[in-house]
């Protein structure tokens, strides 16, 4: 069984001393303590880390901790952090504002270890509460697969990586063939049993790819790393697997399920992902055209890939 990974605390101050004081202090912490020392390097690093809380201070050259705290509440990436600020500033207003702009907390300079070490633990509670929450929210309740807000969001990430990088990214649109027939003659808790047996099937591919409910019986499936030719196949070995499962009571059903690929090389030029969404769905669009039960490439990006 593997362990959970130390959550990770992101300090961004610009006296070296304060950052000898933390590593001390917080040794013996279950936690991974980072370090800035400048607000450049701060917010650099809280994009790259993306650290459960930021202990922030407010007095530094140049940006201060203020705007600081502005400009991570203004990503969203970013703006559910907690951040902690650690100040020698004592002024109502200073502590007033830094509420107001978004810090959970407030730590005086020189702080007490044991103030500082529970309100760490209490922001990391907070931060773990938050993560359950969001992830709750973004999981089908009937399949179990990420919904389409998780979709969005991840192909969102993926296609900006995979332009930034020039690495392959596919993604597969796929959807059960005929399905509003199998619920008018069979009846939707059977229906939803489908959609069950066909999110596991999905669930049972490649570590790296993740799949969603994209919608009623369609669903997506995102390829990292991966081209058009690895893709098509991946959606093929899903399609046998499909057409392969047996119903208990209806021993002479068969289920099948139509799939559309596409994938950023084939394009030849950059792609946003709702061009890539487009195309895949516009595969898919023809795969059912052609009789269902198979897959398609796309081959039209753009405001051509349409229905």
């Amino acid at each position: 069984m593997t362990s959970s990974p130390l959550p990770k605390v992101l300090a961004i101050d610009d006296s070296e001393l304060i950052h000898r004081l933390l590593r001390v202090r917080l040794q013996y912490e279950q936690l991974e303590l980072h370090g800035a020392l400048d607000a450049a390097e701060g917010i650099r690093l809280a994009y790259e880390l993306r650290p459960d809380v930021i202990l922030l201070d407010i007095e530094m050259k140049g940006m201060d901790g203020f705007e600081v705290l502005q400009r991570l509440k203004a990503d969203v990436e970013l703006q559910d952090i907690p951040v902690i600020f650690i100040s020698a500033t004592a002024s109502m207003e200073d502590r007033v504002r830094a509420l107001d702009l978004g810090a959970l907390d407030f730590v005086g300079k020189p702080f007490e270890v044991v103030e500082l070490k529970a309100r760490v633990r209490s922001a990391l509670r907070v931060q773990h509460l938050v993560k359950m929450l969001a992830q709750k929210a973004q999981v089908d309740g009937l399949t179990g697969l990420w919904n389409r807000t998780y979709f969005d969001r991840r192909l969102g990430q993926e296609s900006a990586e995979a332009f930034r990088h020039q690495r392959p990214l596919a993604l597969v649109m796929c959807d059960l063939d005929s399905f509003k027939q199998l619920n008018d003659r069979f009846g939707h808790p059977f229906g939803d049993m489908v959609l069950e047996q066909f999110a596991k099937v999905l669930q049972g591919g490649r570590t790296s790819d993740v799949a969603c409910r994209y919608g009623g019986e369609e669903f997506g499936i995102l390829l990292p790393h991966t081209g058009g030719t690895e893709a098509f196949e991946v959606a093929e070995r899903y399609r046998r697997q499909i057409e392969a499962l047996e119903w208990p009571g209806h021993q002479s059903l068969v289920v099948t399920a139509s799939f559309g690929v596409a994938d950023v090389s084939t394009a030849g030029r950059p792609v946003t992902a709702d061009e890539l969404v487009s195309a895949a769905d516009t595969a898919l669009y023809r795969a059912k055209t052609q009789g269902r039960n198979r897959v398609v490439a796309a081959t039209e990006y753009g405001a051509g890939a349409q229905r």
